[in-house]
């Protein structure tokens, strides 16, 4: 795939960026400069890497003073339905490469270029304006007529905080404390006791003049029906003359990462500090391979002592799940080896039950061991890793002890109902009330797919688990036989030859679930080894690409079921009963093009063709949502829009090992 973005496109404009800080916080915003969600910020923080997220410095207010004409640099959303003030009259493009930088032509005064970045490992978020007033750039401004480019161009920018949990919403109220301490070129605020300081290092001078922003609106918390007002305290204006120099204003929090010392953020310096963290960020960044790998780096972040993979961006965590799968693309596919292994032993050690958390949650220390499946992805991760490479002795028996006790839990039986069966070998899940698979949607007491009994792809992924074990332990061989042969008996619909979805529904022998849904691509493709091959492999994929692929992704129920539902909008009970009720997953996409890898065998021309077919257009998608990265959800009904997180680590890590198997092939 090319590396290329496309040009910039005013239609893009509610597209949005990301700047990770590598613990678990981030900036976020849109092309078009307007905070469109609440999790819109410059400076949000994890203080509990990677939960404990907090927004300290939601935005900013900025606006040039050029010989007394005024020319905004920024966008904000109000109520009742205000974007103001409007910028695109003057602004030339936005790029996210290297990072998001804006370029704008104030009238007959040069070409003004905003740049913004998180520097990895510091959580700093660094702010850079920059005036340039060379002839190429006043024949821009004016049309390409003959203008003179002398006089004054001053900056104002004026910070916009609240300090607040990043689910939640900010309000005027009285315990905001605007107090600034000025110390040279650093002021800092700390807007509420219990939370960290913010620091602001600049080198321009900084006025205090308190006040309340008020009304601001988030249009994308409406759509998901949610809260989407909030009230943010400016403490004051930052004043740069940019005909001296560029301008630069760096934030961070007091503590935030708790290893990093915070005399860094209070340089004597900013300019000559924020060329120093230029430096090593163009150094980081051009060390990827693509714009891929480098999104890719987004999702991998500290836990503790160790690291972590986030499962998307905003709103999520880490999830047991997700880490294992995405790990697969994001970091197995880029040779990230020792940062697998690290994530992988860490995870080993909280085995319980042979069961792997599915997620920790943002507030206490309780893992939740919700998750039939969680635990046998991470078996199939321990394999990938141990394919690709040499670990030591000392690791491989951790891992190899940690996936045998998962199989002699699940095999004795566990929570849930969780457990082999006797009578077939296959693995039997699921208690009323709990939804342990994927298709995990629950709304209070009503889980949208709760799929009791036997699922097709913890078959799967079952069978896939045994195999692996056996190995290095012949003691799982005969249970992957058995458990393969019954498969092959009881999962094949004599009507499609495809495969049911779930077959002893709800525990009771011999019925069956014939919704047609991605899970039975995982048969064929998207694990180490196939369950079904010949003409049930071929009915498998043949069904899935008829009734579900899309551009985006597979869909999670064909249309022609009664239960489907095209549209992924609303509020909370809207989004969370189409989840999987339709609604397009590009992760899936990943299982679906290995899948008719395997049953085509195609040649080179028919892999580049396939290429075209089934992976270019989710590559443009990538200048589309969350730029450069993939969104979790799309619709099912056409055109499909993304929705969902706009940042999602297995729908990237997914991407990634398309391009890993299309090389393995290749090699062939």
């Amino acid at each position: 795939m090319t590396d290329i973005a496309r040009p910039f496109d005013a239609a893009r404009l509610d597209a949005e960026w990301l700047e990770a800080d590598g613990f678990g916080g981030f900036a976020s915003g849109t092309a078009g400069t307007p905070r469109t969600r609440r999790y819109h910020a410059l400076l949000l923080a994890a203080t509990r890497p990677p939960a404990g997220r907090i927004v300290l410095v939601n935005g900013i207010e900025a606006w040039l003073d050029a010989n007394g004409e005024r020319y905004p640099l920024t966008t904000q959303c109000y109520m009742p339905d205000l974007n103001v003030p409007d910028i695109t009259g003057h602004l030339l493009d936005f790029t996210t490469q290297p990072w998001p930088t804006w370029r704008f032509a104030p009238g007959a005064h040069g070409e003004v270029s905003a740049e913004l970045f998180v520097v990895k490992q510091t959580a700093e978020t660094v702010l850079r304006w920059r005036l340039r007033r060379d002839a190429k750039s006043a024949g821009r401004a004016t049309g390409g007529q003959a203008s003179n480019t002398t006089g004054r161009v001053t900056l104002h920018v004026r910070p916009l905080l609240s300090g607040r949990d990043y689910h939640a919403l900010h309000h005027e109220n009285h315990a905001f404390n605007f107090a600034a301490n000025i110390d040279g070129g650093c002021v800092s605020w700390r807007p509420y006791g219990d939370l960290p300081a913010i620091y602001a290092a600049s080198n321009g001078a900084y006025e205090h003049a308190p006040d309340w922003y008020r009304n601001f609106r988030y249009p994308r918390e409406r759509e998901r029906g949610l809260e989407f007002t909030e009230d943010l305290a400016t403490p004051g204006v930052f004043t740069f003359d940019l005909c001296a120099g560029d301008a630069v204003l760096i934030f961070s929090a007091e503590g935030v990462p708790a290893t990093h010392e915070n005399t860094t953020t209070r340089p004597s310096d900013a300019s000559t500090h924020a060329q120093q963290l230029e430096n090593a960020e163009r150094t980081r960044r051009a060390s990827f391979a693509s714009r891929l790998h480098r999104a890719a780096d987004a999702y991998v972040v500290a836990r503790e002592r160790g690291r972590t993979i986030v499962a998307g961006f905003p709103w999520f965590t880490d999830w047991g799940r997700d880490t294992f799968i995405s790990m697969r693309g994001l970091l197995l596919s880029c040779a990230r080896y020792d940062e697998a292994e690290a994530i992988l032993l860490e995870w080993s050690a909280t085995l319980s039950e042979g069961m792997l958390p599915n997620r920790f949650p943002d507030y206490g220390d309780a893992p939740e061991y919700n998750s039939v499946d969680a635990s046998l992805w991470f078996v199939v991760a321990v394999h990938d890793y141990l394919a690709v490479q040499h670990a030591s002795a000392a690791t491989r028996r951790r891992l190899q002890q940690a996936v045998d006790e998962i199989l002699a839990g699940y095999t004795r039986g566990t929570r849930f109902a969780i457990g082999a069966d006797d009578e077939d070998g296959l693995l039997r899940a699921g208690v009323p009330g709990v939804q342990l698979t994927w298709m995990d949607a629950k709304i209070g007491d009503w889980v949208v797919t709760p799929r009791i009994g036997k699922p097709v792809e913890v078959q799967a992924l079952w069978i896939n688990a045994l195999r692996i074990a056996s190995n290095w332990n012949p003691h799982w061989r005969e249970a992957a036989k058995r458990a393969t042969r019954a498969f092959v008996e009881r999962f094949v619909d004599p009507a499609s030859g495809a495969l049911f979805d779930v077959v002893d529904v709800d525990h009771v022998r011999g019925t069956f679930d014939r919704s047609v849904r991605p899970n039975q691509i995982f048969a064929v493709g998207g694990l180490p080894f196939q369950v079904v091959d010949g003409v049930a492999a071929r009915a498998v994929v043949a069904q899935v690409r008829v009734h579900l692929l899309t551009p985006l992704g597979l869909r999670t129920l064909a249309p022609s079921d009664p239960a489907y539902r095209g549209h992924y909008a609303g509020g909370p009970l809207e989004r969370d009963g189409a989840y999987h009720q339709g609604t397009v997953w590009p992760w899936l996409l990943g299982p679906f093009v290995e899948a008719w890898m395997r049953v085509e065998q195609p040649d080179a021309q028919a892999c580049a063709a396939a290429f075209e077919r089934f992976v270019a257009p989710l590559d443009a998608h990538l200048d589309d949502a969350g730029l450069d990265h993939i969104s979790e959800v799309a619709d099912g009904d056409a055109p499909h829009h993304c929705a969902g997180a706009p940042f999602q680590a297995w729908s990237l890590g997914e991407r990634l090992r398309i391009d890993a198997i299309l090389a393995m092939r290749h090699m062939r």
